[in-house]
């Protein structure tokens, strides 16, 4: 019997200095990131801040009267944000740029329409360099894909432009970290270019719960659930040996939500994220891949058994108040397009897929400022359709009041992209903090990485840095910035005037002055 326990208890000796060898090999991410366990809690350590670099919250630049701007990506996204921009006092559109010389080009045909002076153009794989060292630019609005994204931003910073960012804005947590680094270094604005936060419910349904009408929000939903099978084949190639596109292949070779923030922006303002709360621990789960594979496989005409991203995961979040956050991503399988933005609070419920709607009891209903045209209303179900409007009539975003009907003109998604661009130069004109900051951007791109590292070790909890570096909790409530109505006007002024003499040189440029 002693024999037996002595050897039992070697076996077990033997098993942990094995496990523990196996556990410190695999302490590194599959993006190259090193991660520790605490507690039966993986960590990732937040690195301490440079010597000479301050934190960026509420940061501000100097007024721009004009703001001068070179786009860099104009193959599916890029051509509707120049458009968009002609529509905005105050902007100069300087330079054009994509890897595709003929997609820059192309994108000339919205100045002319707006009659404002031709572009510089810019292409080839390196072309956004020329663009970024050039000193009549400053800011680089970048709608290149994934993975240039951090690449054009990095340079862009290192020659002093603020940028703004399409979406996923970084890839992972290095990444991330040196655009920290970046913007507190150079004092440039780094925004992540996420419009669903300026969606016509999602900003009224932020403007409810910063004023109470749902009590403490304490448990939200979003997502982005799109089958791409009808954009698959779109995605730019890398020449014609590139049977799968960038997308596609990046689903291919990665795993984890690579595309929260649609899911995760709006959530994350409505719940002051490092405004007061942050985001601590993440677990990460997903399918196994079935479609993605297939898709390969059609494509390639080969067997595919290496995709590493699952046809569905589901992210849950708790925050440092006790908060819940769950983000779903499927761009795989056949369901109808859901961005399921969905907030639960102690006194009301907002809900805008598949069902929009908000649930209040009639008394907080009233208390909300309303009054409830059924007697018996309850927060059972959704409210009656005539209650619902005046709600959002009582709370409409003033951003929405401000930008709301010239944005359904203009267009970009409803319009919600044109808001996104109007806020920003807004921003720039007026001195002003940025609706969204580097932080944002860190903090909503990071889901990827970290959630990969949390399924590749069986889903276990993972917690999160503090991409501010201690401040989190330094600003009380997410706002947006506003300048006084004698500001505003004096930058409209201005803003105005600068357009007529751009429309001046737009008309030598293209030869209608004659």
């Amino acid at each position: 019997m002693k024999t037996l326990t002595k050897f039992f208890l070697g076996a077990c000796v033997l098993a942990s200095v094995s496990c523990a060898q196996v556990q410190e090999e695999q302490l590194v991410s599959t993006y190259g990131t090193p991660y520790h366990w605490e507690k039966g809690t993986i960590v990732v350590d937040t690195p301490e801040r440079p010597e000479g670099q301050q934190s960026v919250l509420g940061l501000t630049a100097p007024k721009m009267e004009v703001v001068r701007v070179g786009f860099v990506g104009l193959g599916m996204r890029g051509p509707g944000a120049v458009e968009r921009f002609t529509y905005i006092p105050g902007t100069h559109i300087v330079a054009l740029c994509d890897h595709e010389k003929d997609r820059a080009e192309n994108c000339q045909k919205y100045l002319q329409k707006a009659g404002l002076p031709k572009a510089a153009i810019y292409d080839g794989a390196e072309g956004y360099k020329a663009l970024c060292e050039r000193d009549d630019i400053d800011l680089v609005y970048i709608a290149a894909d994934w993975i240039h994204h951090f690449p054009i931003a990095k340079y862009a910073l290192e020659h002093g432009k603020h940028v703004a960012i399409e979406v996923p804005s970084a890839m992972n947590l290095q990444q991330c970290w040196e655009l920290i680094d970046l913007s507190e270094k150079t004092r440039k604005h780094c925004m992540i270019l996420e419009n669903c936060c300026y969606d016509w419910f999602e900003m009224n349904t932020l403007n409810m719960a910063q004023q109470g009408v749902f009590g403490e929000v304490i448990r939200a939903q979003g997502a982005y659930i799109h089958n791409l099978d009808d954009f698959w084949d779109y995605y730019w190639k890398d020449g014609e040996q590139d049977k799968l596109g960038w997308r596609l292949r990046y689903n291919m070779e990665h795993r984890g939500d690579v595309y929260a923030t649609h899911g995760l922006g709006p959530v994350a303002q409505a719940l002051n994220i490092h405004r007061g709360d942050r985001m601590t621990t993440l677990v990460a789960m997903d399918t196994k891949s079935v479609h993605g594979k297939e898709l390969v496989e059609k494509a390639t005409g080969e067997p595919c058994d290496t995709f590493r991203n699952g046809d569905h995961t589901t992210t849950l979040i708790r925050t440092q108040l006790g908060k819940v956050i769950e983000i779903q991503h499927n761009v795989m399988n056949p369901q109808p397009y859901n961005r399921l933005y969905q907030l639960t609070g102690t006194k009301g419920f907002a809900n805008k897929y598949p069902i929009e709607g908000y649930a209040l009891s009639s008394e907080q209903l009233q208390e909300s400022g309303v009054e409830p045209k059924v007697d018996d209303l309850s927060s059972h179900s959704f409210l009656p359709q005539e209650e619902k409007i005046q709600l959002e009539k009582q709370y409409q975003h003033p951003i929405l009041k401000k930008y709301g009907e010239m944005a359904k003109e203009v267009g970009g998604h409803g319009g919600m992209d044109f808001i996104m661009d109007a806020r920003l130069v807004y921003c720039l004109q007026n001195g002003l903090p940025l609706d969204m900051d580097v932080y944002d951007l860190a903090e909503w791109c990071s889901l990827a990485e970290l959630g990969s590292i949390s399924m590749d070790n069986g889903c276990a909890p993972i917690a999160f840095p503090d991409f501010t570096r201690g401040h989190w909790n330094d600003v009380k409530g997410y706002k947006h910035a506003f300048a006084t109505p004698e500001e505003e006007a004096e930058t409209m002024k201005k803003a105005e005037a600068a357009t007529l003499k751009l429309k001046e040189q737009g008309a030598k440029d293209w030869g209608t002055d004659k």
